[in-house]
């Protein structure tokens, strides 16, 4: 099979493998499509690294190289022997591996697991991010019940964002279930989320907008701050009102908006640091804070200082982490599915950048971030 191998941060390499074969309760997996996301990103510039040796050590790039891609959609080849899957199968992949893909009784999963949080179990590894083969190749062994069978015709590239949309259901699935002064849907006014801030309309952002208004039917003030105009565009056709922080002090704007009183929750989704500098002026005291981006480069601890004084709710998920259903597949990977089968959530639209072959996929790296008007990227193999 060909696969694209980083050998080194910022290089990549297109390789002949051997075709990896499924074991017993595997599927092996023709790619159909790839989504792109930050983490591939700081793992390429050397950034990141999660592939951790013995003594929780990263092991560099030129010990192991790596192939990137976690957000998978693809068809069954071959299923190993217990797999109860069919050839032919269009599927998402939940790449992460737990307790229930090592085949475990349930009996014997560890307390992580067995309490709905598998992308936090003790023994996780995730294919595209740890070391295991991503889906930045032809094919992939998986884990069977890591595979979530399709029930529509739902085109590849917009299958492959099933991964985002699972991780903002267990971001604000977390959220829901944190101890917070003000919750989605209280029921005595002053508890009440009334004003929301989502901070970046990319593909997180676009999607938490989606999810709020027509999964959580949150009907409220829904103010989302992104210069680029046309995901501004994108941001109020799903219901927000979308502001360009670059026109104005952004604290100002969020305080006219809310008449005064700032907002009880807001979604961090942009990955600026700068943000942090701002939030004492855009939140009430006990507010709920969702830090979903990652980066934040450019601003020190010292931010935290004046945040602290307000006493928020800090909440810090990552990934889709969720419970299973009975047959162990990923209940949130099922969700997420349905809300885009059913085009409850609509991302054909966030799918601006399509990079056709393994070939063509450096260059996409090479270009991250140079278009303002890129929201999300996929690779069709």
């Amino acid at each position: 099979m060909k696969a694209l191998v980083l050998t080194e941060p910022r290089r990549m390499e297109v390789r002949r493998l051997p075709d990896p074969r499924p074991g017993p309760g595997e599927a092996l997996v023709r790619v159909a499509a790839v989504g792109l996301c930050g983490s591939d990103y700081h793992i390429w510039t050397g950034e990141a690294n999660y592939n951790f040796g013995p003594g929780g050590r990263a092991v560099p790039l030129r010990d192991q190289p790596q192939i990137l891609g976690h957000e998978i959609t693809g068809t069954v080849v071959e299923a190993g022997a217990g797999a109860d899957l069919q050839a032919g199968a269009r599927v998402v992949v939940d790449q992460g591996v737990n307790c229930s893909s090592r085949g475990r009784r349930a009996d014997t999963w560890c307390a992580y697991c067995a309490t709905g949080h598998t992308h936090q179990c003790a023994d996780y590894a995730e294919h595209g991010i740890t070391g295991l083969q991503g889906g930045l190749a032809e094919l992939i062994c998986v884990p069977a019940v890591n595979c979530v069978p399709l029930s529509a015709d739902l085109q590849p590239r917009v299958a492959a964002v099933c991964e985002p949309l699972a991780c903002v259901l267990h971001a604000s699935a977390m959220t829901s279930a944190a101890h917070a002064r003000f919750r989605l849907g209280g029921e005595e006014s002053a508890g009440r989320v009334q004003s929301i801030l989502i901070t970046g309309a990319g593909t997180a952002g676009l999607l938490f907008v989606q999810v709020l208004r027509r999964v959580l039917r949150f009907d409220g003030l829904l103010i989302v701050s992104e210069p680029d105009a046309r995901k501004r565009a994108l941001a109020e056709r799903h219901g927000a009102l979308a502001v360009d922080p670059a026109a104005g002090d952004l604290r100002e704007t969020v305080s006219a908006l809310t008449q005064g009183r700032r907002v009880e929750y807001l979604i961090e989704a942009s990955g600026d640091g700068k943000i942090f500098e701002q939030m004492p002026g855009l939140i009430r005291k006990q507010a709920t804070v969702l830090l979903y981006g990652y980066g934040h480069a450019g601003t020190g601890l010292e931010a935290l200082n004046a945040l602290h004084w307000f006493e928020p709710a800090l909440v810090a998920p990552t990934g889709a982490s969720g419970a299973l259903d009975p047959d162990g597949r990923p209940a949130i990977y099922r969700r997420a599915l349905q809300l885009l089968e059913s085009g409850a959530v609509q991302a054909g639209e966030l799918v601006t950048d399509v990079v056709r072959g393994l070939d063509a996929a450096p260059e996409a790296f090479e270009q991250w971030g140079r278009n303002p008007n890129s929201i999300k990227g996929v690779v069709e193999l």
